[in-house]
C-alpha cells in the first residue's frame, strides 16, 4: 500500500510536468522541496518554542515557590527555588530574571548576607538599570558594611527615580548623608588647618558676652598702648584693637611664658587665648586654657564664671550636652547674677527646642542687663516662637511690640533689625522685613549675613532668584569667609541644577568650619550635590530636582 501510493504519487508529478514543459516542471519540483524544507523549519521553531515556554513557566513555578517559602520565613528553601528558576528561564527574558536575581537577594537580606544581597542587586541591576527594587536593597546593604558612598549612589538613583517623592527613600538618603558626613568630617578635622574667622565674626562673638572681665579689659583705654615696646597680653591687646588677629594668640602664650614676677595678666592672657581658640576651631587648646582658669586659685569667680560658659559653647559644638548643662548650673552657683549665664543658656535651650526654658532664661537675663540689645531681641524672638507654637494671639501681639519697642531703643543694633525681620519674614511681611533689611545694611554694611537674608527672603517673597544669587554673591565680596554665605548660595545652586558651582561653594564653607558637627552638616550637602551629578549623567535623568526640594 505504500509502495503504490509513493508510485502513484511520483507518476502524477511526471505527468504535471510533461503537461507543462520541462522548466515547469524543474520550477514545481523547486517549490515542493523548498516547501518541505520550510515546514521542516516551522516545526523545529515551534517545537523550540514549546520547549522555552516550558522552561520559563518552569521557572515561573520555582519563582512562585520561592515567593510562598520566603513568605513562611523559609528563607534558605527559598534561595533554592530562586536558583532553580534563574538556572532555567530563557536568556531573553531578562525582566524576569532581573526580579528572579531581587527576590533572591531579598531573601539573602534577611539571612543579613550583605555581599550576596549586593551581588544579586547588581545582577538585577545590570539587567534593569533602573529598577528601583534591587537599587534601594543594594542601597540597604551598602549601609549595612558602612559603605556609605555607593550606598549614597544607589539611593539617589532612587531618589531620582521617584522624584524625590518617597519620604522612604528621602529619610535613608538623609541617614546615609549624615553617616558618610562624619566619616568625612573626622578625616577632614586631622588635616584641618585653623583660619581665623571674619572680623565681624570676631565682634559679634565678644559682644555677646558684655560681662566677660577679659573682653571689659580689651575695651579698657587706660593701659599703656603705644609707650615702649608691648609685650605678651599688652601685645595681643594691641593686637585686637588693630584687628590684627592672628597675633593675638602668639602674644598670650608670651605672657604665659613669663615668669610669676614678670606677669600680671597670666589670667587674662589664658582667658583671650582660649576664646582665640575656640573661634578658629582648636577646642582642645581652649578647653585646657579654659580648664586652667577654672580650677586656678588666683581667678576670680567672675572670670571663672566666663569660662564656664566658654566650655559649655564647646561641649555644644563636640555634642557634650549633658556635660554643658552642668557647667551652667556650676556658673549660676558661683555668680547668680551675671546675666551672660542666662542669655548663653537661653541660647542652648532654643537651640534644643525647649522653649519655655528658654524664655525663662532670657527674662532673667533682661532683668539682670536690660541696656543689653541682644538678650533683648533674643527673648522676644523666643516669645515669638512660643506663640506661635502655643497659637497664643495676645502673646504675639505683645511680642511684635516689644520688638518695635526694641528697635526704637537700640537704633544701632543690626541684631535688632536682623530678628525682628526674620519674624516678619515668617509672618509674611515681606515688605517690612524688606525695610528691617536694609536699615541693618546700612548700620553695618560689612554684615554679611544680612546680605544673604535679604536674598532669601527675595526667593520666599518674589521667586527672584537671579537677585537673590547677586545679594548672596554680595556677601560673599564683603565678607569672605562668611561660611553662611557659601552654605546658603550652594544649596540655591543645587536647586537651579548648577551642581558643579554647588560643590564648589560647599567645599570653600568646609574649609572655613570650625568643628566637626559644622562639617558633618556641610559634607552631607557636597555629597548630596555630588552624588546626584554623577547618578543623573549616568542614568540620564534631570538633575534640576534635589534633596532639598523633596525635603520641602
Amino acid at each position: 500500500m505504500s509502495s503504490s501510493s509513493g508510485s502513484g504519487f511520483s507518476t502524477l508529478k511526471w505527468q504535471i510536468a510533461l503537461g507543462l514543459g520541462a522548466v515547469g516542471a524543474v520550477g514545481l519540483i523547486y517549490w515542493y522541496q523548498k516547501s518541505g524544507q520550510n515546514q521542516t523549519l516551522r516545526s523545529s521553531k515551534e517545537i523550540q518554542k514549546q520547549v522555552e515556554e516550558s522552561s520559563f513557566q518552569q521557572a515561573q513555578r520555582h519563582k512562585l515557590e520561592g515567593n510562598e517559602m520566603f513568605k513562611r520565613g523559609k528563607y534558605d528553601e527559598a534561595i533554592s527555588s530562586y536558583n532553580k528558576a534563574i538556572e532555567i528561564i530563557p536568556e531573553e527574558y531578562k525582566t524576569d530574571l532581573a526580579t528572579y536575581y531581587q527576590n533572591r537577594a531579598a531573601a539573602y537580606e534577611q539571612l543579613k548576607k550583605w555581599s550576596a544581597v549586593i551581588s544579586d542587586c547588581q545582577k538585577a541591576i545590570e539587567l534593569n538599570n533602573r529598577y528601583e527594587k534591587a537599587l534601594y536593597r543594594r542601597a540597604k546593604a551598602y549601609e549595612m558594611l558602612k559603605d556609605y558612598e555607593n550606598a549614597l549612589d544607589d539611593v539617589t538613583t532612587v531618589c531620582l527615580l521617584q522624584n524625590f517623592g518617597n519620604q522612604k527613600s528621602l529619610l535613608m538618603a538623609d541617614r546615609v548623608l549624615k553617616g558618610l558626613g562624619k566619616k568625612n568630617a573626622v578625616e577632614a578635622m586631622k588635616t584641618r588647618i585653623s583660619v581665623i574667622p571674619s572680623k565681624n565674626f570676631i565682634k559679634t562673638y565678644f559682644a555677646s558676652y558684655p560681662d566677660d572681665p577679659v573682653y571689659k579689659k580689651l575695651l579698657e583705654t587706660s593701659d599703656p598702648l603705644g609707650q615702649g615696646e608691648l609685650k605678651g597680653f599688652l601685645k595681643a591687646k594691641l593686637a585686637y584693637a588693630t584687628e590684627k588677629y592672628d597675633q593675638v594668640i602668639p602674644a598670650c602664650t608670651e605672657e604665659l611664658n613669663f615668669s610669676e614676677a614678670e606677669s600680671i595678666y597670666k589670667i587674662e592672657a589664658l582667658g583671650l587665648r582660649a576664646s582665640f581658640y575656640f573661634l578658629t576651631g582648636q577646642f582642645k587648646e581652649s578647653l585646657d586654657d579654659i580648664s586652667s582658669i577654672i580650677d586656678s586659685e588666683v581667678a576670680s569667680s567672675s572670670i571663672k564664671v566666663n569660662a564656664l560658659i566658654k566650655r559649655t559653647s564647646i561641649y555644644m559644638q563636640t555634642d557634650r550636652v549633658q556635660d554643658c548643662m552642668k557647667d551652667f548650673e556650676a556658673a549660676t552657683i558661683l555668680g547668680p547674677n551675671i546675666s551672660d549665664i542666662y542669655h548663653h543658656r537661653g541660647q542652648v535651650m532654643l537651640l534644643l527646642e525647649k522653649t519655655e526654658e528658654a524664655r525663662r532664661d532670657f527674662q532673667k537675663a533682661v532683668d539682670l542687663n536690660p541696656n543689653f540689645p541682644i538678650a533683648v531681641v533674643q527673648k522676644c524672638y523666643t516669645d515669638f516662637r512660643h506663640a506661635t507654637q502655643c497659637q497664643d494671639v495676645g502673646l504675639l501681639m505683645s511680642t511684635l511690640k516689644e520688638f518695635r519697642e526694641a528697635v526704637a531703643k537700640f537704633p544701632s543694633c543690626p541684631e535688632t533689625y536682623i530678628l525682628f525681620a526674620q519674624v516678619q519674614t515668617e509672618r509674611q511681611e515681606f515688605q517690612e522685613a524688606e525695610e528691617l533689611y536694609k536699615k541693618a545694611i546700612d548700620i553695618d554694611p560689612s554684615n554679611a549675613t544680612v546680605y544673604v537674608h535679604q536674598g532669601l527672603l527675595l526667593l520666599q517673597w518674589k521667586g527672584e532668584i537671579e537677585n537673590a544669587v547677586q545679594l548672596m554673591r554680595q556677601a560673599i565680596n564683603v565678607d569672605e569667609k562668611c561660611e553662611f554665605a557659601y552654605e546658603t548660595l550652594g544649596t540655591v545652586e543645587v536647586q537651579r541644577g548648577n551642581l558643579l558651582v554647588a560643590i564648589d561653594l560647599f567645599n570653600k564653607a568646609i574649609k572655613l568650619a570650625r568643628s566637626e558637627m559644622e562639617m558633618v552638616h556641610l559634607f552631607s550637602l557636597r555629597d548630596a550635590a555630588a552624588s546626584q551629578l554623577k547618578v543623573a549623567s549616568r542614568i540620564g535623568i534631570d538633575s534640576s530636582f534635589s534633596f532639598m526640594k523633596g525635603a520641602d
